[in-house]
């Protein structure tokens, strides 16, 4: 997947109100972008990070900019918590995710459950496949870790995957690791003890738990391979 084009090289300021980053341009310029992630983006937002921003002329927009990429750790990361669904779709389409292919149809933002939308849904003749994408940019040790911030959305939606497969569907928690570090995807107890014990229990119960590292670039970002999962 291309990202917007150009890009623009920046440094990181500080990240405030979840939402708003501020940074200095290669030019000196101070802009104060838009920061597409609710999480607490632990180890992502230290001061003095290089990121790349995009941008939009829009005239509807307020900020022009958008935080797309941050460097930490050595390696680039995506922060962007819009662009993995696109991603797990791609993978999908272009018959890099073995565990989801055979299907004949692939549809966004399905409403289901209770006032929930699922990420993707996939559909044959005989089969619904419900699949929610979670964004993972925290890592410690050797240890990839979701979640970075507690989330009862996230609690919810394992509640929600429980319930399709109760109903005879399949439904499948992805988690998309935007980031070249680490070994393996774990639950984050220490920050979400809720999720971790509602994640193995989903495991259970028959939700099928998949991760898979994205090569992240600043001239794009494309699933490439599996990662295990350590319940």
């Amino acid at each position: 997947m291309q990202l917007p084009t150009p890009l623009f090289p920046a440094t990181l300021i500080r990240r405030y109100k979840r939402f708003l980053a501020d940074f200095e341009l290669e030019s000196g310029e101070i802009v104060t972008a838009h920061c597409p992630n609710s999480g607490s983006m632990k180890g992502c937002a230290t001061p003095g990070s290089p990121a790349f921003l995009s941008r939009s002329d829009k005239p509807e927009r307020k900020l022009k900019y958008t935080w797309e990429l941050v460097k930490a750790d050595g390696c680039w990361i995506g922060i962007n918590t819009g662009l993995p669904n696109r991603l797990v779709r791609e993978a999908i389409e272009d018959g890099r995710v073995a565990e989801l292919q055979g299907y004949q149809t692939i549809r966004p933002e399905v409403r289901y459950g209770e006032n929930s939308r699922i990420d993707l849904l996939l559909c044959n003749a005989d089969q619904l496949c419900y699949v929610e994408v979670k964004n993972v940019t925290l890592v410690e040790g050797n240890a990839v870790l979701f979640p970075d911030a507690a989330t009862t959305r996230g609690q919810k939606h394992l509640r929600e995957l429980m319930g399709v497969v109760r109903q005879g569907h399949r439904a499948v928690n992805f988690f998309v690791v935007q980031r070249a570090d680490g070994e393996f995807v774990a639950p984050a107890d220490l920050i979400d003890p809720e999720y971790g014990r509602l994640l193995r229990q989903a495991a259970a119960n028959g939700v099928e738990i998949l991760a898979y590292r994205a090569h992240v670039a600043p001239d794009g970002i494309n699933i490439t391979g599996k990662l295990s999962v350590r319940l």
